[in-house]
């Protein structure tokens, strides 16, 4: 599969807030009620967070003929080499093809002084949890999060790098 990783640019929100929104309906759908879903989506990715998020962290982008597929979200290296991974979200029939990966190793790639990936996922997200420890992933915690009111049970998971 021919695909292209690059940096987010301005021009590109529109196409990854569509890109969240599909992975996120798809992925958690009888997991996480679709309106708890909306509400997330449209604070978390809308247009003023989404400028917020390409000024203040690494955003990387998977195209395929000239459309985005995929995106990764990391946050800047902290002191102590630990970098954030907010997200890697896919458009599900792009799943399984190694675009995930690819979006994983470019971040991991770009960030200078980086020891630690840390990521947090819903426990019953099998699609991502499965894909994080396959990566090497380890579970480092368990703990809930109350998302928009209703509550998940959440893992904490660290790759060293």
């Amino acid at each position: 599969m021919e695909y292209t990783i690059r940096e987010m640019e301005n021009k590109d929100i529109n196409e990854v807030q569509e890109v969240a929104k599909t992975s996120w309906n798809f992925t958690y759908e009888g997991l996480i009620p679709l309106d708890i879903q909306e509400r997330f989506l449209n604070s978390a990715y809308n247009d003023e967070m989404m400028l917020k998020r390409l000024d203040v962290s690494s955003l990387y982008i998977a195209e395929k003929d000239g459309k985005i597929v995929g995106f990764a979200n990391f946050s800047p290296v902290k002191e102590e080499g630990i970098v954030e991974l907010g997200a890697i979200y896919l458009l599900p029939e792009y799943q399984g093809e190694g675009i995930g990966t690819a979006l994983l190793q470019e971040g991991i790639k770009k960030l200078n002084g980086a020891k630690s990936v840390y990521i947090s996922v819903e426990k019953e997200n099998k699609i991502g949890t499965n894909f994080y420890r396959a990566k090497g992933f380890q579970v480092v915690s368990e703990f809930d999060d109350n998302l928009e009111g209703h509550i998940t049970k959440m893992l904490r998971m660290a790759l060293k790098i």
